[in-house]
């Protein structure tokens, strides 16, 4: 994968609802609701600055919101198109959040997940992520992650 990821535009916000509406459909069913993420307001999300896409046609789409708390930054939607699953994109997001909360001068990185999308459980501490708690909030179970970052090396520290 080696598409740029770029800040969404006004005219990416089609194929942001198309790749989200695609990702997120099969969990219908299993929740038994509809994922949060496919009822978002994308066109504001993008006029908001908070929708970060790659490839052409767009094929991955992170949505991170930065939270009154100034110490993280909250992963609020990550998806891929189920076309491109496997090939590097949901990895090259992942490593894209860090380092946009790293730009940001913020240590952490907040999300959560539907408890019947066990998928993402697998997933998730696999890039350095731990569980928090299990939390319900109305229709929606949800598994709440943290990541700690680590100084990236190389950041000038001086060791003694």
């Amino acid at each position: 994968m080696n598409d740029e990821i770029r800040l969404a535009t006004p005219d990416d916000v089609p194929r942001v609802r198309e790749v989200t509406d695609a990702a997120y459909r099969p969990y219908i069913e299993r929740i038994g609701v509809v994922p949060v993420p496919m009822e978002a307001d994308h066109a504001a999300n993008v006029a908001a600055g908070r929708v970060f896409v790659t490839g052409h046609p767009v094929v991955g789409v992170l949505v991170l919101v930065l939270v009154p708390e100034p110490d993280h930054l909250f992963l609020d939607s990550i998806c891929v198109h189920p076309d491109a699953r496997g090939t590097g994109v949901g990895r090259a997001l992942l490593h894209f959040v860090d380092a946009h909360a790293r730009a940001l001068g913020l240590p952490e990185v907040r999300l959560y997940t539907n408890a019947m999308m066990w998928e993402n459980q697998k997933i998730y501490p696999r890039y350095g992520y731990e569980l928090v708690e299990r939390r319900a909030e109305g229709a929606y179970d949800r598994f709440h992650y943290r990541k700690v970052l680590a100084p990236e090396s190389g950041s000038g520290a001086v060791r003694g």
